[in-house]
């Protein structure tokens, strides 16, 4: 882990570092609705969700955009040189591993002249060990966390991954046998204190760790570690490394994760005598150690998103690109898995013919606000399925952009398959789904094109880029390549770069379903799922919504 290398602390173990913002999901998604949910003022524009009683404020539909897209931290990608090697899976390019001897001097040079302090790349170093974890192991799943640290800056790094797991909502227990005086560890312990993570001793560890934990940190030795492990660390990774037999499904019951490099390891040899430690997942910091060519487990993240175009240069690094805001990264082959053993045992509320809503326009709106205030990415987002008078069906993902009593609107170029296939058939169906909340919403319905007066409206209520796109795209048509687009959409930001109006185009515009069939899925355990249907019935002259249970 990453040394002091002051004058006054060469002997400290040392080792690179780095951080990884990232919440767990799943594995999928970031919020950024939550801000919808907050919004100033009612909306009273067409395309609104409106209720018929009063309701908290929101952004109407057609506000709810795609965030930009975030531009990567893309380094240059020089040959490899001084004790680099090259290899592994990164995508177009081979990430680079690095000597120990380079390694030590990456980290004297992050904590010389570039200014960096111990305490901040421990830091960071624990944060992308914990959001790692969080990214792969599910808190359902693997919710007691085992840190075992070292008296070093590796063993500093577990402390701190620790603090971050348990306000991730994980339950970290923590054994750290040889403790140091320094102000920077005892401050980590005091941290873990205050927080009531229990200590526990060697002795006070069960003989059986399976029993009680479902995920051990591995934070004993980074890679300034010489020699043989001392007492009582040789006992304890001598435990772990009996914890072998990672199934064909990469899953056990218990989890390894090594910080770095996993402890006995030979820092460029890796497991010499194939008896060491297997972990499940490694974290690599700053770039992968030599060892890492031998690690064969399914979960191999890089972190180190703060090493600067310096340090690439002089040491010809390459390193992958990382995603949106994110400072970890997978890299190396992902696990490949069994399609069919791919399973999720749902637990949710009940699904109740007593407790939802008479109406079903009305049912919808509020569990699109709880998706919205659960963050979920994109809620409004939605599959369309159609077809022709051939009756082959098409679906795509589209964006709602209105909901009302009157239908549910979105729009798209009138060229497009789904407009042929809904001029033939004007029927068509929609599908939310909402994973976190174990819920989808499934609406049946005839289709209409909106008003030209709607779609001006809402054309002109974009971003301009967006109104210039959909000039420049003649959707679903044949494009000899992605540089034909570009230079339509560049000629039009030339034509219009004076800010004057763009006109909506004649080809483009919006569609409403009117539904007459909803479908309210909430997951179950056992597949036992709830499955509420609403229909129109017809009752004295008066069409009216009949909710009845669907078998799952």
């Amino acid at each position: 882990m990453l040394s002091t290398l002051k004058a006054t602390a060469r002997l400290m173990p040392s080792h690179c570092l780095l951080s990884k913002l990232l919440g767990p999901t799943l594995s999928f998604s970031s919020a950024f609705a939550a801000a919808a949910a907050a919004a100033a003022a009612p909306i009273t524009s067409p395309y609104t969700l409106r209720r018929p009683s009063p309701t908290p404020s929101r952004l109407p539909l057609w506000a709810l955009r795609r965030p930009g897209s975030v531009s990567r931290c893309a380094f240059p990608l020089p040959a490899s040189s001084r004790g680099l090697s090259s290899g592994g899976g990164m995508g177009d390019h081979a990430v680079s591993y690095l000597s120990q001897k380079d390694a030590a001097e990456i980290d004297e040079i992050l904590m010389g002249p570039l200014g960096f302090s111990v305490d901040q790349l421990m830091e960071l170093a624990g944060l992308s060990v914990a959001t790692s974890i969080a990214e792969v192991y599910k808190l359902s799943e693997y919710n007691r966390v085992l840190a075992i640290c070292g008296p070093g800056n590796n063993g500093g790094d577990g402390l701190v991954a620790a603090r971050h797991l348990h306000h991730f909502g994980y339950k970290p227990f923590v054994c750290y046998p040889k403790r140091t005086s320094k102000p920077l560890y005892t401050g980590l312990v005091t941290q873990l204190e205050s927080l009531s993570i229990p200590f526990l001793s060697v002795e006070d560890l069960p003989q059986n760790l399976s029993d009680d934990f479902d995920l051990i940190v591995d934070a004993m030795f980074g890679f300034s570690f010489h020699g043989q492990p001392r007492p009582p660390f040789d006992v304890l990774i001598q435990r772990l490394a009996s914890l072998s037999g990672i199934d064909n499904g990469f899953k056990r019951k218990l989890a390894i994760v090594s910080v770095d490099v996993p402890s006995g390891w030979h820092v460029e040899e890796g497991d010499i005598n194939g008896e060491g430690i297997k972990p499940d997942m490694l974290v690599s910091l700053t770039a992968p150690k030599l060892c890492a060519k031998k690690f064969i487990g399914p979960h191999h993240f890089l972190g180190g998103r703060f090493v600067p175009p310096s340090i690439v240069n002089k040491y010809g690094l390459n390193l992958p690109p990382y995603p949106g805001t994110s400072m970890c990264v997978r890299i190396g082959k992902p696990p490949s898995v069994d399609i069919s053993s791919l399973r999720e045992n749902y637990i949710s509320p009940e699904l109740l013919e007593d407790q939802v809503m008479a109406d079903p326009v009305d049912q919808f709106h509020k569990w699109f606000d709880e998706a919205v205030a659960a963050g979920l990415q994109e809620p409004n987002a939605m599959a369309l399925s159609t077809s022709g008078r051939d009756g082959k069906s098409s679906s795509r993902m589209v964006l709602l952009k209105g909901a009302d009593k009157q239908g549910f609107v979105w729009y798209t170029n009138y060229g497009s398959r789904k407009a042929r296939e809904l001029s033939e058939n004007p029927h068509a169906s929609l599908l939310f789904y909402w994973n976190s909340l174990h819920r989808q919403v499934r609406v049946e319905g005839t289709v209409q094109k909106v008003s030209d007066e709607e779609s001006e409206r809402y054309f002109h209520s974009r971003p301009r880029g967006s109104q210039l796109g959909a000039v420049a795209s003649k959707q679903s048509t044949v494009l000899a390549g992605r540089h034909v687009l570009s230079q339509a959409f560049k000629d039009l930001e030339e034509r219009y770069s004076d800010g004057s109006l763009i006109p909506k185009p004649e080809y483009w515009g919006g569609y409403r379903l009117t539904p007459t069939v909803f479908e309210f899925w909430q997951g179950q355990p056992s597949r036992l799922h709830d499955r509420l249907q609403y229909s129109l019935r017809e009752v004295d002259g008066k069409q009216v919504w009949h909710i009845e249970r669907l078998s799952p």
